[in-house]
């Protein structure tokens, strides 16, 4: 091999760098007090509803007869469905937020504290990296959402009888299938928040001020909360990120109902494709001083 030939080896990235690359962003992204604070939040959630339906339903009321997240009234029977009620009522802000914050800050965070030049200076590229970021959101969405699951199944749990349940459809299924159920209720949520992610993470792109992109982030993901609420802007809503959220609800169904599911799904991956490389664009174009 002649001399040029091995300081181009050597200046390849090499495919573990990648791999090494999304371990250290792993591992700096779960290390910061802000994502532990996001998630202990979030864990939180089911605690305070399990409580609240506990204590509402300790005189033996049924509870749940108001208004409330779905599956609401079926706690007191089956602690399962905790899960699924601790799901819903994190969906529309506390999931999102927490995702919105973690994807603003992901690359103007880098900008904002001076060590985004460093990291492109590795021969990883800005490509790379960017995936790399990308991904990161991507695991801290399904890690969000399983912490939700999981403390709202152990709350579940302890406070209310866990066993056999009945489906939206009236059937009958089995503990096991409805935690199997649970889990890809719980996988459908996060694959949900992709398209916020992808959002996020152009928004980073923008700016070098991590507080700014988070706001902006948030603040879009308000925006098109009220705007889904809106009835004089029906036909805008079946394209806006946040209207086939609730969809989950679906799956426990029987037979499953498919076609909100897959159009929440598709409409995330439409949101991902778009705002993915419109972050791309901007990010392999920019001038990094920071």
């Amino acid at each position: 091999m002649s001399r040029a030939e091995t300081v181009s080896a050597a200046v390849r990235p090499r495919p573990l760098w990648t791999l090494g690359l999304f371990r250290d962003e792993l591992r700096t992204t779960f290390r910061r007090w802000r994502t532990l604070a996001l998630l202990g939040v979030l864990a939180a959630v089911p605690v305070l509803v399990g409580i609240a339906v506990r204590i509402e339903t300790g005189d033996g009321s049924s509870g749940g007869g108001g208004g409330g997240p779905a599956f609401v009234s079926q706690i007191t029977n089956n602690g399962l469905f905790l899960v699924f009620t601790a799901l819903a009522a994190t969906l529309p802000f506390f999931l999102p937020m927490a995702v919105g914050v973690i994807a603003g800050d992901a690359v103007a965070g880098e900008a904002g504290a001076g060590t985004l030049r460093y990291l492109l200076v590795a021969p990883s590229g800005r490509t790379r990296l960017l995936l790399t970021k990308y991904a990161t959101v991507m695991v801290f969405c399904l890690a969000a959402t399983l912490t939700v699951a999981v403390s709202a199944l152990a709350v579940g749990a302890l406070l209310f009888p866990l066993g056999d349940l009945t489906t939206i459809s009236g059937t009958r299924i089995t503990f096991g299938e409805g935690l199997v159920r649970a889990l890809l209720i719980a996988l459908v949520v996060a694959a949900s928040l992709l398209g916020l992610a992808a959002l996020g993470l152009f928004v980073s792109t923008l700016t070098n001020s991590g507080v700014a992109a988070m706001a902006t982030t948030v603040g879009l993901l308000i925006t098109v909360q009220i705007l889904d609420q809106i009835p004089q802007l029906h036909a805008l809503h079946p394209y806006l990120f946040s209207h086939y959220w609730l969809s989950f609800a679906d799956l426990m169904r029987e037979p499953v109902h498919w076609d909100d599911l897959t159009r929440n799904l598709g409409l995330q991956a439409l949101y991902a494709t778009v705002f993915g490389s419109a972050a791309w664009a901007r990010f392999t174009t920019k001038d990094v001083t920071a």
